[in-house]
């Protein structure tokens, strides 16, 4: 080949370096460069001036630079190196994944003096394997949590499971569940379950109200992460503590996550804290975010169970009773019956106290038929034209109490409004709120009875001035079979007339609810069209 050739194919060799994606290097067996290709200088940082006639190591990180001593080794036993993946820093200190393929160089008399390597940044594929890697990670660990909690029936274990899991993914140093409350005061989260922190560290501080920074998580408007909490804006402006109270734990990194029910309810939150600013990142937040999507299932299924439980629970009690109940009045009756066969002279004043058995077994059965009909859709209205104060003044006579026991105030519209009701089924309804008023007030003296008229829709409140419903009571009043207690006495009665009055009310396109503070005596509301209301044809 002449010397004309050869340079030729140098140059044609030296441009194809120089325009390779991948560095290009060379460098003799004691480690230096000796050559330093432009995708070297794009890919690396440093110019060839910077780097021709270094050792190699500068560009190795500490902890990998028994990697070149291997490289060496290979080279002088005329071993060439394939896509061997490790790490190589940059000159402004990133670290890159590199592909790095070396081979030796050989003199004219076939000696090897150096060796040419190829290195291949691969950093973007390393890290979109890490990712895909992280998500099928996180994928199985989402679907193994929610594995657990789902066929988990206990509501309590569920949080627990969750919030520790949570707490751990998240890499908090405590994570907190707060069930969302509302009370007379506004919203006030209660501490349910901790994780990574003794409950003791939180019940002496009370639990957290309604304020800026827990509002965007409990009002579900999303989540809510700060790398710093202590400079969000919305940070400690709120009495009495204005920000973390001493001796609370130390918390810098802030994270929230509400717990949305498949209704949309936000049942709580997840509350995450490190004292460490910037620990928790985007993918936390996917990753608690999911989990509490999990929960929020976990929780209806557990609240079902729950209520299926607690209504077999009250089924059986409903039959000990209803039994209790109907032989009662017939057992009576039947010893009545008895005295009148042996003294047949005492009938004319036996008759009546067995009619009265008779009828108070009669309105029992009428109890259960109506809720029978109620549970299947059934119950059947005789819609008809009917006065308010007629209304107002039968179911007070219908009541047949004392009239020394209760003096009933009525404030109705000064003119007479007609309504479209089923008459007897309303009735019905007022001589039950009525009677429990009556019941439940035994030391006063007076009942309130006011009727309004709001557009088309009448409003019948009725109050008493007794002891009222305590609030552990009042979320149930209106369920099948439950009974508030009486002071000194056990609950009475079946526990189905509010049950079978706010069906009624459904079923006239209405509604009706309690208000009640202990000791101020309870008012019930009953909220209904003037009118019948028709379905459209």
């Amino acid at each position: 080949m002449s010397n004309e050739d050869n340079d030729q194919r140098e140059a044609m060799l030296a441009a194809i370096i120089e325009s390779s994606d991948d560095a290009i290097i060379s460098k003799n067996l004691d480690g230096v460069i000796t050559s330093w290709n432009k995708a070297a200088e794009r890919i690396f940082e440093y110019s060839s001036a910077e780097a021709i006639g270094r050792h190699i190591s500068f560009l190795i990180p500490p902890d990998r630079l028994e990697e070149e001593d291997m490289i060496i080794s290979n080279l002088k036993n005329g071993k060439r190196i394939e896509h061997f993946e490790t790490i190589r820093r940059t000159k402004t200190g990133n670290n890159l994944h590199i592909s790095l393929t070396v081979s030796p160089i050989k003199n004219s008399s076939g000696e090897i003096v150096g060796a040419s390597k190829i290195a291949r940044d691969i950093t973007k594929q390393r890290e979109a394997q890490e990712l895909l890697q992280q998500y099928a990670e996180r994928l199985e660990l989402i679907n193994s949590i929610g594995r657990t909690i789902v066929s988990e029936l206990d509501a309590e274990v569920v949080l627990q499971k969750v919030t520790d899991a949570t707490t751990k993914i998240a890499g908090a140093e405590f994570g907190a569940f707060f069930y969302n409350k509302i009370d007379s005061k506004g919203k006030e989260y209660m501490l349910v379950k901790l994780s990574g922190a003794p409950m003791e560290a939180f019940e002496k501080f009370g639990m957290p109200r309604n304020t800026a920074v827990f509002e965007k998580t409990f009002n579900g408007q999303g989540i809510f992460r700060s790398d710093n909490i202590l400079n969000d804006p919305h940070y400690g402006h709120n009495a009495p503590h204005h920000g973390m109270p001493k001796g609370h734990l130390p918390v810098v990194s802030y994270l929230a996550v509400p717990v949305i029910s498949q209704t949309g309810v936000v049942v709580g939150g997840l509350f995450f804290g490190h004292s460490k600013e910037g620990i928790f990142k985007v993918e936390h937040e996917n990753l608690v975010s999911a989990i509490a999507m999990q929960a929020a299932i976990a929780l209806d299924n557990a609240k079902l169970y729950e209520e299926v439980k607690q209504l077999n629970l009250q089924k059986d009690e409903f039959i000990g009773f209803a039994s209790h109940e109907l032989k009662t009045p017939l057992a009576t009756a039947m010893g009545y019956v008895q005295l009148i066969q042996h003294e047949p002279t005492m009938t004319p004043e036996f008759i009546p106290k067995v009619s009265k058995q008779m009828s108070r077994l009669s309105s029992i059965i009428a109890d259960l038929l109506d809720i029978s009909r109620i549970q299947a859709g059934r119950l059947d209205l005789n819609f008809k034209r009917v006065s308010l104060q007629a209304l107002i003044k039968n179911s007070i006579e219908a009541l047949g109490h004392s009239p020394g026991t209760h003096n009933i105030i009525c404030e109705l519209p000064a003119d007479n409004i007609f309504l479209v009701i089923d008459e007897q089924k309303m009735e019905q309804v007022l001589i039950n709120i009525l009677g429990n008023a009556i019941k439940y007030s035994p030391g006063a003296d007076t009942i309130h009875i006011t009727a309004v008229q709001v557009a088309d829709e009448l409003q019948i409140s009725i109050k008493d001035y007794g002891e009222g419903v305590h609030p552990e009571h009042m979320e149930r009043i209106f369920k099948r079979f439950y009974r508030v207690p009486q002071a000194g006495n056990n609950a009475e009665g079946l526990g189905l007339g509010l049950y079978i009055s706010q069906g009624i009310v459904e079923a006239h396109s209405g509604k009706i609810w309690a208000e009640s503070e202990p000791g101020n005596g309870a008012t019930f509301h009953i909220l209904f069209p003037v009118e019948r209301l028709r379905p459209f044809a």
